[in-house]
């Protein structure tokens, strides 16, 4: 039954994505974070329903006539496709034109085409709103479903694997609700309806107990990069910094000692068989970059040219089995792919960064409560937890990074058109006529809030 409701369900959107290329976009969305067709038992389970979604949704944005724009052309975009090249090139350079390597770098193309898709897509507030709402939505479902098993259990169930797709290694899944923890926390900020903001408050510790129940100390550590950076932008940090205290206390107290002591082996790295097998695979990325510095050894074929490289082991016998993959997405994308798509990669993690601090600085002048403030705090605390938790992961491609840096661009994009917007934001004559900033509320008053369906009007600062 769930098979046939959910086939229909998607079977009866597809005309719409054909009509509205955004809505496919969401749709193809809610396909690749919520995974509702891994969420059945039988047919639909196989059904490729993103690749046709995606062929519907591209077919109607070739025969649309309002949505003209495919991409925004920025130096971030440009860096994707010549990701793309690079990565080409070192598969050809390395293996010639093998036919085993096709679907992974299709993969590849399809996660870069989706990110530059949306930067098209994506050009008004409304849209980004909604799509950043299906987003989070979809985590905050897993978080909700598998806190509540969590509690029911003791703290005693585990998360061995994640919905599927992109997400079902238990450490990319426990890598990506970290992500989604800011994404949830400054969404329910900028919600001025009671009701939505406080279910979205709800999912927060939920999606903590899920991230625990994976046992990934990487993604332990992550989730704590975005609190810390979630602290730091607040207003009130000391009130932050007393309830992070509090939710530490009652963390240890009531989470399982299995849990406790797998957090607590952290400081004891170095007798950890895990952590030692990570700087084996450390050290023998070290090498490949030392004699494959410009093309690397190949796209995925870290695991295949291990042995060879291994400074430790160069039994010729152990070259028949696959060794370890790199455990680290930096080292991952420079050993494979080489030199030069690692700085390109590093670049788009820089750049966003830098274009979210500038939109920042311009907003704080204007506003003291905003939405684009709640909304660069969640991008900046999202990509830092991505850029700590692959430190520990083997995610150089991960779907959500590349789809983030895209979003990122359109949000940036969108803010500035609204702040320098004369319609919205009429500039002030006040001294020179520069626009001053926004006086803080007094003792006792509190800042207006930005709602989800509230539209700015003349004057406004918001």
């Amino acid at each position: 039954m769930r098979d046939i409701i959910v086939s229909l369900v998607l079977v009866a959107v597809m005309p719409t994505c054909f009509r509205k290329p955004f809505v496919g976009l969401l749709v193809f969305s809610l396909l690749a974070y919520m995974r509702i067709q891994d969420l059945t038992w039988g047919f639909a389970r196989d059904i490729r329903w993103s690749f046709y979604v995606a062929i519907i949704t591209f077919s109607g944005f070739f025969v649309s006539s309002r949505e003209r724009k495919f991409m925004i052309t920025e130096l971030r975009t440009i860096i994707m496709i010549v990701l793309v090249a690079l990565i080409g090139l070192s598969i050809l350079k390395n293996r010639g034109p093998d036919p085993r390597d096709l679907p992974g770098f299709v993969e590849y193309v399809k996660i870069i085409v989706i990110a530059l898709f949306t930067t098209g897509m994506v050009n008004t507030r409304d849209r980004l709103r909604m799509l950043v709402w299906i987003i989070a939505l979809s985590f905050a479902f897993f978080g909700f479903k598998n806190g509540l098993i969590g509690i029911a259990s003791g703290g005693t169930a585990e998360i061995l694997e994640g919905p599927g797709g992109m997400l079902k290694d238990n450490n990319d899944f426990a890598l990506a609700m970290a992500m989604s923890v800011p994404m949830l926390v400054m969404l329910a900020l900028s919600e001025k309806r009671e009701i939505l903001r406080k279910s979205l408050l709800a999912c927060v510790p939920l999606t903590v107990i899920s991230i625990g129940l994976t046992h990934s100390r990487g993604g332990f550590l992550a989730l704590m990069v975005a609190v810390l950076i979630m602290i730091f932008r607040s207003r009130n940090k000391m009130a932050g910094v007393a309830l992070l205290s509090l939710a530490g206390i009652g963390g240890l107290l009531l989470a399982p000692a299995e849990l406790t002591n797998r957090i607590k082996s952290i400081q004891d790295y170095e007798e950890d068989s895990s952590a030692n097998a990570r700087f084996a695979a450390w050290r023998t990325a070290a090498v490949m970059i030392q004699k494959n510095p410009v093309f690397g050894v190949g796209f995925g074929h870290f695991q295949d040219n291990y042995h060879r490289y291994d400074p430790a082991n160069r039994d010729a016998t152990l070259n028949k089995t696959k060794g370890y993959v790199a455990h680290n997405s930096y080292l991952q994308i420079w050993a494979e792919c080489g030199s030069p798509a690692f700085l390109l990669y590093m670049t788009l993690i820089a750049l966003s960064l830098i274009d979210l601090w500038a939109v920042r600085a311009q907003a704080t002048m204007r506003y003291h409560s905003s939405w684009i403030l709640n909304y660069a705090t969640m991008f900046e605390a999202s990509i830092a937890t991505f850029v700590v938790g692959s430190v520990f992961l083997n995610r150089a491609h991960f779907d959500l990074f590349y789809h983030w840096v895209a979003i990122v661009l359109c949000f940036t994009t969108v803010a500035r058109q609204h702040m320098t917007d004369p319609k919205l934001y009429p500039r002030r004559q006040q001294g020179r006529g520069v626009l001053q900033p926004v006086a803080k509320p007094g003792f006792g008053q509190r800042a207006p809030r930005s709602g989800f369906k509230r539209r700015p009007v003349a004057g406004s600062t918001f």
